[in-house]
């Protein structure tokens, strides 16, 4: 049994090492530059491991960028939060999304990774904004209808969906902006929370907003 337990161990230190590695060596390189032999060397294994865990170099690829970052920021269910007060709901939300700014250097190669993939698709992005990013905005969408009680989902949801996660995307892609300008705003985990809690309680006041803009458009039109 012991020994069943320390073979899993190795399996899964192994994978992690070839993942990492990739990581690394993908943000660096590129998907057409960085060799699976290099990736290989890096992480102590041998070549033939990335055919026995990943199927090959693109499957390498899809891990990389997409599993560093674990179930954030793209996979919140807001679904589940369907019954829970607005704020907090959202602060849920922001926090799950905001928890891989605390990994630092690995962010960074993944955001690293991202920008070099939007420059040289490999078609990964694509799928993550089909698989992650495109659910998780529809449900946000979900969760404005039902505040604003509205009978159809309109282009301004849309807007107003997209304004509210901008907000946290910010702070991801703009991270040496920030840390440059005001380091405190993301200087350690503690930080990183309230900084989550700020931000819902801006898109609280940003809905309640649209929820007033909406109610004088009514009242004019009668």
């Amino acid at each position: 049994m012991a020994k069943n337990r320390n073979t899993e161990t190795e399996i899964h230190d192994a994978r992690s090492r070839l993942v990492s590695s990739a990581l690394r060596l993908f943000a660096e390189k590129g998907f057409e530059s960085a060799t699976t032999r290099e990736i290989c060397e890096a992480a102590g294994a041998n070549i033939s491991a990335i055919r026995y865990y990943f199927g090959d170099k693109a499957g390498l690829y899809r891990a990389a960028f997409t599993e560093p970052l674990g179930d954030a920021p793209c996979r919140s269910d807001l679904q589940a939060y369907a019954g829970l007060p607005l704020a907090e709901a959202l602060g849920r939300l922001f926090r799950e999304f905001l928890e891989p700014l605390k990994k630092g250097e690995e962010l960074q190669l993944v955001m690293k990774l991202h920008f070099r993939e939007m420059i040289e698709p490999t078609g990964a992005w694509q799928q993550e904004i089909d698989a992650e990013i495109k659910p998780q905005h529809e449900a946000l969408v979900a969760l404005l209808k039902a505040h604003l009680e509205l009978r159809e989902v309109d282009v301004d949801a849309h807007r107003l969906a997209f304004a509210i996660i901008g907000m946290a995307v910010h702070f991801y892609v703009g991270q040496d902006v920030v840390s440059a300008i005001s380091p405190a705003v993301l200087t350690g985990p503690e930080a990183i929370d309230v900084l989550a809690e700020r931000l819902a309680g801006y898109a609280v006041s940003m809905i309640e907003g649209e929820a007033r803009r909406r109610a004088q458009e009514a009242g004019g039109e009668a």
